[in-house]
Formats: structure tokens, C-alpha cells, sequence
């Protein structure tokens, strides 16, 4: 691995690009170079700032781009990682509620809480990369299986992307479908977290407070634009995320 001192002057030599990119870069050189292989731990935020002396907003946007162009797999509370080179896991991928459980043989029911004009906080601003206070939608669902609630979806969308969001009957299609074709996926960012349920939270999903539920936070892109962010709860006794890679061969 190279040391600080080589890195700091690697992105000095590559002073035509924005700092940015130059810090994206020099990721991508050593994740294809296979000097950084797959599941390899990148350095976090502040780790580039002390290392290459650059803000921590430049640290930040060369992440969470590669995190969107599929290169790493950011994990709250662990660090950023080299994705996988062959194929994405279903953990990672934008895929719908409803078929999933259709796939089980199973019914899906979904249940809107919210669905409303709101303004920005300044949390969902920066997710959407809007200003603070500007217009959003609102959607707030809970999704069951066979009856019983599987997740809860709070998701903010950027009305310029699907002007036609609250319009939509989301009883008898998920939001998923409709952005999916409303606005063609080109990038997605996951951050997966265990986490403890909030009190309301517990009363959509009816399990207890000591629960512990499993949280994806998840930002999806249509071209160079953020079309949503949404947090998905997962009550951790009733549902789990799989993941498959490789070649599987059945006997």
C-alpha cells in the first residue's frame, strides 16, 4: 500500500481535475490496479483529510460518488468498502417489496401513513441536494406480509424528478414501480445500520421496544439527479436481507 506521503503527492501531481475527483481517482487506481481488492476497507473521511490535507467535503463527495457509481459499499458505523466485482448482492439492489413476497407465494398489503407536500429539512435538502425549505413529497408506508407488518418506508422524493408522485395510489403499487418508470435508475448509495426502534415506529410495525430492527438508508439517482432518499425498517425477528455471490451450482 502506499504510504501518505506518496498519496498527498499523487494528488498533487493531478492538479488539472476538481480536488474531488482527483481524490476519486486515486481510489479507483488501486481498486483496479486490484491493490485494493474487494471488501477492502478504504480510508474513511477523516482519514483522507489527515492524509491528503483536503476538506472534508471533498472527502465526502469522492465517497458518496463512487458509493453511487457501484465502486464502494458504505456501511454506517463500519467504514466505505471495495464492492464486489462480479455482480451486486440483493442486499444492494433497488429491487420491489411486493415482488418479493409475491415471489414467496405470499400477499402484500400496504398501508399509507403520509402522503403530502412538505418543505425540505435541511437533512432531506442535502439527500436530495436541494436548497433547505424547498418543496418535496412525502410518502410514509407500511408494508405487510400475509397481514403481518414487514417494513416501514419513509421516503422523500424531489418533486422535479416525478411531478406525479402524490398522485399515485400506493395501496396497489409501491413507489418503486412508479419511479422506476417515472425516472429510470441509473445509481443508487445504501447505508445499512442495526438500530433500535423509535416509539412510533413500534406501534406501525407491533413489536416492542426491545426489538432491535435492521435500517437502510437509501438514496437513489436518475441520470446526474437524486430522485429520493428513503429509510426502510426492518423489524430484525420477522424479516431478513440476503445476499448471494459467485457461481451456485445445485446437486
Amino acid at each position: 500500500m502506499r504510504r501518505p506521503s506518496e498519496m498527498k503527492r499523487e494528488l498533487a501531481q493531478n492538479d488539472t481535475a476538481p480536488l474531488y475527483a482527483g481524490v476519486k481517482q486515486m481510489i479507483l487506481d488501486r481498486i483496479h490496479s486490484g491493490e485494493w481488492p474487494p471488501k477492502y476497507r478504504v480510508p474513511s473521511e477523516n482519514e483522507l483529510v489527515s492524509e491528503l490535507g483536503v476538506s472534508k467535503m471533498t472527502a465526502n463527495r469522492a465517497l458518496r460518488e463512487l458509493a453511487t457509481e457501484g465502486e464502494l459499499v458504505r456501511i454506517q458505523g463500519v467504514g466505505s468498502f471495495v464492492a464486489e466485482r462480479k455482480g451486486y448482492s440483493a442486499l444492494f439492489e433497488v429491487r420491489n417489496i411486493a415482488d418479493e413476497i409475491a415471489a414467496r407465494g405470499h400477499m402484500h398489503e400496504a398501508s399509507v401513513i403520509v402522503l403530502a407536500r412538505e418543505s425540505a429539512s435541511p437533512e432531506v435538502a442535502d439527500a436530495l441536494e436541494l436548497e433547505i425549505a424547498a418543496p418535496v413529497f412525502h410518502s410514509l408506508i407500511v408494508h405487510s406480509e400475509n397481514g403481518v407488518p414487514v417494513q416501514i418506508e419513509d421516503r422523500f422524493v424531489n418533486p422535479a424528478a416525478a411531478p406525479d408522485y402524490l398522485s399515485q395510489d400506493f395501496t396497489s403499487l409501491t413507489p418503486n414501480v412508479y419511479l422506476t418508470a417515472a425516472a429510470p435508475l441509473s445509481g443508487s448509495e445504501h447505508i445499512v445500520e442495526a438500530a433500535m426502534p423509535h416509539a412510533w415506529e413500534c406501534k406501525l410495525l407491533t413489536i416492542l421496544r426491545s426489538e432491535p430492527c435492521l435500517t437502510i438508508r437509501r438514496r437513489t439517482w436518475s441520470e446526474r439527479h437524486v430522485v429520493s432518499t428513503a429509510r426502510l425498517v426492518y423489524p430484525g425477528n420477522r424479516y431478513r436481507l440476503e445476499t448471494r455471490s459467485g457461481k451456485v451450482f445445485d446437486e
